[in-house]
């Protein structure tokens, strides 16, 4: 049976400030910023579930990617970019996830509200999108910041009566979209990227948890040959939802989908809504002067977002053809193409959540 989870963000209501300060002292001091984390982290979770959401993601109000440099010693900021500037460890008391951790803490409280154990889905910005944003890197890079992410993965995961931890993903979008000499076949720095992948996916496997990697892009091959990642997904209108290639491989490497069956990015929702209305041919320019005529009238609320969201039956169309094209046992999830931070207003993410809910459950 196919089950929904989610990629992770949500758009954020209140005071992102607090928020953040809550976030960088949560699990060391309790204060009134501390408190505010976990209760809008609680909110966003059990809204998740509330939609249907199996498996849902923690909800992940800050960048991700800085949120996961915030968590390690020895690298420094110069000219935009970052730098390696120490040995790359854990800084003292850094070593959890505060969202992950705050489900933890509220894990008995979850299950009382559920009446069952809960399912949560964790993600980790991987070394090789973490490295795109250094201003120098070697062939060494990906296996310094894969030793790291790894503990950070060690120490995220949980199990236990009340709840547990049932995918985690290593998230690499950037992967597959540049041409890096770092990564050319037969180079060391293939090698190291492919062993900190495999550092980071047998972590979680030895904690009885599934390895998932999240592609933007699947050009590059290099994430087959990693074993013990269990679950791929990439983006709506990737070939690799279409490709026999990716069947064969599927089934070679005993690997499985997660099917992502709705568009994400909303400026390409309004984007196929404005080529979708009738009698109605614009230039590329004319399109990009709607769509941005559309995020003023959405920002003051004068059209309702959720008008924008795939529906049900789009959703519904694509999670059958990719049954089709691999078959129910390849496909244990299906969810969102990635996280709902671009959209307009929460209520409208949780309102695609719903639909990807509705749409799993009558598979």
């Amino acid at each position: 049976m196919i089950e929904s989870c989610d990629a992770g963000s949500l758009p954020f209501v209140g005071d992102f400030q607090k928020f953040l300060e809550g976030a960088s002292n949560y699990g060391r001091v309790v204060n009134d910023s501390t408190e505010f984390f976990e209760k809008k982290l609680m909110e966003g979770f059990l809204d998740k579930i509330a939609a249907g959401i199996d498996v849902p993601n923690y909800p992940q109000y800050r960048d991700m990617n800085q949120m996961f440099f915030d968590m390690i010693e020895g690298i420094g900021k110069v000219n935009g970019g970052y730098i390696e500037t120490a040995p790359l460890t854990l800084k003292e008391g850094k070593g959890t996830i505060p969202e992950a951790l705050a489900i933890k803490n509220r894990s008995q409280e979850i299950y009382e509200k559920l009446g069952k154990p809960f399912q949560l889905r964790i993600c980790v910005t991987g070394p090789y999108t973490m490295s795109s944003f250094f201003a120098y890197k070697d062939k060494g890079t990906y296996t310094r910041l894969g030793n790291v992410l790894t503990q950070i993965i060690e120490a995220n995961i949980f199990n236990s009566k009340y709840g547990s931890v049932r995918l985690a993903s290593v998230d690499e979008p950037v992967f597959g979209f540049v041409d890096d000499p770092l990564l050319d076949r037969g180079s060391e720095g293939r090698e190291n990227l492919l062993k900190a992948w495999e550092s980071m996916t047998e972590k979680i496997k030895a904690k009885g948890t599934q390895a998932c990697l999240h592609l933007h892009n699947t050009s590059d091959e290099l994430f087959w040959e990693t074993k013990a990642l269990k679950i791929v997904e990439s983006h709506v209108g990737n070939s690799f939802y279409q490709s026999k290639r990716t069947k064969e491989r599927l089934e070679s490497t005993d690997k499985f989908l997660k099917a992502s069956i709705t568009v994400t990015d909303f400026d390409q929702l309004i984007r196929n809504n404005i080529i979708a209305t009738p009698k109605q041919k614009l230039t590329e320019i004319g399109i990009n002067e709607k769509i941005a005529e559309t995020w003023k009238t959405l920002n003051k609320k004068q059209i309702d977002p959720t008008t924008f969201i795939e529906s049900a039956q789009l959703m519904k169309e694509r999670l059958t053809q990719i049954i089709e094209n691999f078959g129910e046992n390849r496909v244990p999830y299906a969810g969102p193409e990635c996280g709902l931070r671009g959209f307009p207003t929460y209520e409208s993410a949780l309102e695609c959540l719903r639909r990807v809910s509705k749409t799993v459950k009558s598979s």
